[in-house]
């Protein structure tokens, strides 16, 4: 099993994401040039390009920035609804042709605003059975010449690809990650994905996903290889793990002294995953060796609800941890991003890179 190391870029037009103290330039593709050369330089595979309406079209920016650098990977954040299925696989194949084969694939199901751009379909049921219907036909466009295809929610007839995409030393097609913790998403990833993207839950919460997903993968009938599992988290480390508490306990008190209110709102009503790393702060503060939930309280969301805190042998450990339940694609991050890119990549990749393949 091959393993992949990836950073995030969050795509945002405005500055102070997650704390991130750079103003100069933010939210630029010079700006953005700069995080994914960095990237390169320092050890990672690639970076997670952030997706939401109001940022700039992540897709484009995937483009621009595999136009301006030779390894970096895109794993570009993608929404269906936003996407017909035929045109991003066009799309995502000739930018794949394009980068020699670097591109990689983020399926984002989750509510956004889709009446800003005309999605019209905002129950989840309907969603994920839309997005397993989108996977399905995007490998096959990938894959095959001449798909028709007649789903409920898309439909295409006798369309082939030109150019499809690079492949190459046993890869199809680029990688289709996908995210998300109800039992319809679940299955949507047990059949159709080809990495299971997690949060940053405790290593008996991720055992038994993982183990109730390959279950499912043959309840489901899955026809491709056997699915993959990855872990999206905020690392924060320093050179003594005093120090990495230290500043951890810091930028929580920063946090929280920015609002006397809990300001991370979510969509904890239905994003089964955001409420699960929510309620994590029940169990206790600090979670197995060294997983951090009390961002959580004072507005961390997403994958910065949730932190890795340590030395770098601390967080090698802890995420060791998680490589032996199955886990092998990592997007790791924290902020400053320009400043933590280097610190991480040049102190935590090394301890991690201990295994032929990874990337």
């Amino acid at each position: 099993m091959s393993e992949r190391f990836l950073w995030y870029i969050p795509n945002t037009v405005e500055p102070g994401h997650r704390g991130d103290d750079t103003t100069t330039g933010w939210g630029s593709i010079e700006y953005s040039t700069e995080l994914a050369r960095t990237a390169e330089r320092h050890g990672w595979g690639g970076a997670l390009l952030g997706t939401g309406w109001g940022r700039p079209d992540t897709f484009t920016v995937a483009a621009a920035l595999a136009a301006r650098t030779s390894t970096f990977r895109p794993l570009i954040a993608v929404r269906p609804g936003y996407w017909q299925p035929a045109h991003f696989a066009a799309a995502a194949a000739t930018l794949d042709q394009l980068s020699r084969g670097r591109v990689l694939v983020n399926i984002v199901s989750g509510l956004d605003d889709p009446a800003a751009y005309g999605d019209t379909d905002v129950d989840p049921a309907h969603r994920y059975a839309r997005t397993r219907e989108f996977l399905r036909l995007v490998r096959r466009l990938w894959t095959e010449e001449d798909v028709t295809f007649r789903g409920e929610h898309f439909q295409v007839t006798g369309s082939t690809l030109a150019p499809g995409p690079y492949t190459g030393a046993g890869r199809p097609h680029p990688t289709l990650y996908f995210g998300g913790a109800s039992a319809a998403a679940e299955r949507v990833a047990a059949a159709e994905a080809d990495v299971q993207l997690f949060w940053g839950e405790p290593l008996d919460g991720l055992a038994e996903r993982i183990d109730r997903l390959r279950r499912l993968s043959e309840e489901v009938g899955r026809r491709h290889r056997p699915l993959e599992f990855g872990l999206r988290i905020t690392t924060l480390v320093r050179d003594t793990t005093e120090q990495a508490w230290h500043d951890a306990e810091q930028k929580v008190a920063a946090m929280a002294g920015a609002s006397q209110e809990q300001t991370w709102t979510g969509n904890r009503a239905t994003a089964v995953g955001q409420r699960r790393l929510f309620e994590l702060a029940g169990r206790g503060e600090v979670l197995d060796t060294c997983l951090y939930t009390a961002p959580g309280r004072v507005g961390g969301g997403g994958a910065a609800t949730t932190w890795l805190v340590g030395s770098a042998d601390d967080v090698a450990g802890a995420l060791d941890a998680y490589r032996a339940l199955g886990i092998s694609h990592f997007v790791l991050s924290d902020t400053p991003y320009r400043r933590e890119i280097v610190r991480i990549g040049d102190q935590l990749l090394p301890r991690l890179r201990g295994r032929v393949g990874a990337s």
